[in-house]
């Protein structure tokens, strides 16, 4: 990261910048301030709100693949209660991981993936 910096400095030494420019970088400043202000602030509503279920998480995070984020993701989506689901196949299927089978006279007829859950399906997959 040094050298890309030393280069971008290398390549605007000389460079006058007008008022209007320096406005408008100072604008697109204080606007990423502020979005980032914003991410602190959700992060920490979001780590209260989990805080009960740490248990929950820890747990899924065991299992390979699955990091804190997905682990939320999932216990968000599902919830703690996973007997509302009589078998993994009805999970599945609910979360959009199961391709349809349409086939008659064999003929064989849309057979993707459907788009339910766009928030666990990724977690998952």
């Amino acid at each position: 990261m040094k050298k890309k910096a030393d280069a971008v400095i290398d390549s605007i030494a000389g460079y006058k910048i007008d008022p209007a420019q320096k406005e408008r970088m100072l604008m697109v400043k204080s606007h990423l301030s502020y979005v980032e202000k914003a991410i602190e602030t959700m992060d920490a509503g979001i780590d209260a709100l989990v805080e009960p279920y740490e248990n929950h998480i820890s747990l899924l995070c065991s299992i390979p693949g699955v990091d804190q984020h997905s682990a939320i993701t999932i216990i968000s989506e599902i919830g703690t209660n996973i007997n509302q689901f009589s078998h993994s196949k009805r999970l599945c299927c609910w979360a959009g991981l199961t391709p349809g089978n349409n086939e008659s006279a064999d003929k064989k007829k849309s057979i993707h993936i459907t788009r339910a859950e766009v928030y666990l399906k990724p977690a998952l997959v």
